[in-house]
């Protein structure tokens, strides 16, 4: 609650977007710049929605906090614990079990200004459902952490075959024009 929310959100998961150089990966840009990846932070309206499945269907119904990713030579220590476990989940479909705690707070950046809009999901069904809230300043994430994100693999064990495997290099969908869209600031410029 606050800010742009009139509600209670709940943390539903966290993932992250990239590209295949440091410059290109982000969803969205700040004066044509893109980073090297975005964090969404995703959360559902469970004042009003019993399920994220029901709040994802409706227009106040999800809130996903943005985070760029910004390259650099220092490991990010909370996304290391992510980072960490990459290696054990080389292919769609397989899991590990996250067995030391992960402090979403500790992957937000320090200064904790920034702008909202409402919006849609960024991956299908794009729903128009989204209070996006993205901070203006990046977090730092080393290019030792990008390239294991980069090392997963497109497709699933049993799809193995003796072809090259494809990386995931870009998992992310271009920024698109803001359109008629209010976008709104919170902090100093």
């Amino acid at each position: 609650v606050g800010g742009p929310l009139q509600a209670t959100y709940k943390l539903e998961q966290f993932h992250a977007h990239w590209g295949p150089t440091s410059d290109k990966g982000s969803e969205h840009t700040v004066d044509g710049k893109c980073y090297a990846g975005e964090l969404h932070l995703v959360h559902w309206n469970c004042d009003k929605y019993k399920t994220f499945g029901e709040a994802a269907g409706h227009p106040d119904g999800l809130a996903v906090l943005g985070v760029f990713l910004d390259a650099g030579p220092t490991d990010h220590p909370e996304l290391e614990k992510i980072v960490s476990l990459i290696p054990s989940i080389t292919h769609k479909g397989q899991t590990v079990t996250v067995s030391t705690p992960i402090d979403p707070t500790k992957l937000l950046p320090e200064n904790t200004h920034y702008w909202t809009y409402l919006g849609s999901l960024t991956t299908p069904p794009c729903t128009e459902s989204v209070t996006w809230i993205l901070f203006k300043e990046p977090i730092k994430i080393s290019e030792r952490q990008l390239k294991v994100f980069r090392s997963i693999k497109r497709i699933s064990p049993e799809e193995r075959c003796n072809a090259d495997e494809e990386n995931i290099v870009i998992n992310f969908r271009p920024p698109l024009p803001l359109g008629n869209r209010e976008l709104r600031e919170c902090g100093q410029i």
